[in-house]
């Protein structure tokens, strides 16, 4: 790992790869969550009781996921601020509208904003299910029907469904940008295949995001 990080091809790698495995997760925390539109008598309770007792996921794929969390965005704020010190003096005429999107030179601004939110969705979820299950009298661990309610619950207070809304919009562009640049930094740049992972980056960016939003605003509207 320290080989790894020692320099900045190997630091924008190992950024790519955990952004990889982000990528996924996100795709399976969406279709986990997705479930609970089918109502309080649907199959949501029944996966995330398994998702939050099963030992495999709790105790070696959750850790390995909040690792990831924060090296991707730690390493994130390490290359943009070495890219900075490597530029002190900006050139006199710079164009960055012409030379890159603008996700593209707000990736730190979209990151900083996602990881304000991991910050409050942890505080909402996981700080709860941890206190739920190890604090004694918090409250019955074997009971597989309060998931439903307590995704329910939460999404009651419109400023944080909003805020929840905010944040995956910028989740969203900052995806846009870099689903393609994960695949680039790790040499998957050809004329054939670029196109392709770029559509399917921008429908990524829209899909995910868009299913999120839906979740929030679900539970909201059916208070």
């Amino acid at each position: 790992m320290a080989g790894l990080t020692s320099s900045t091809i190997g630091r924008k790698y190992a950024m790519a790869l955990s952004a990889m495995f982000l990528l996924i997760f996100l795709v399976m925390h969406l279709s986990v969550n997705m479930l609970s539109v089918f109502g309080e008598d649907g199959p949501f309770n029944a996966a995330s009781y398994f998702m939050g007792y099963n030992p495999a996921v709790q105790f070696l794929m959750q850790p390995i996921l909040i690792f990831a969390v924060f090296f991707h965005f730690i390493m994130g704020f390490i290359l943009e601020m070495r890219n900075n010190k490597a530029r002190p003096v900006k050139y006199a005429v710079n164009n960055g509208k012409a030379n890159s999107t603008w996700m593209s030179r707000n990736m730190i601004i979209s990151g900083a904003v996602v990881l304000a939110f991991l910050a409050l969705h942890m505080y909402d979820f996981w700080m709860h299910e941890m206190t739920y299950k190890y604090v004694p009298g918090e409250g019955d661990p074997t009971d597989m029907t309060r998931f439903w309610g307590e995704l329910h619950e939460k999404f009651a207070d419109p400023l944080r469904v909003g805020f929840y809304v905010i944040s995956f919009v910028l989740l969203g562009l900052h995806l846009a940008h870099g689903f393609q640049s994960s695949f680039q930094s790790i040499g998957a740049r050809h004329p054939k295949y670029t196109p392709v992972i770029k559509t399917l980056g921008n429908w990524y960016s829209i899909l995910i995001p868009a299913g999120f939003i839906f979740i929030a605003l679900f539970h909201f509207l059916t208070q």
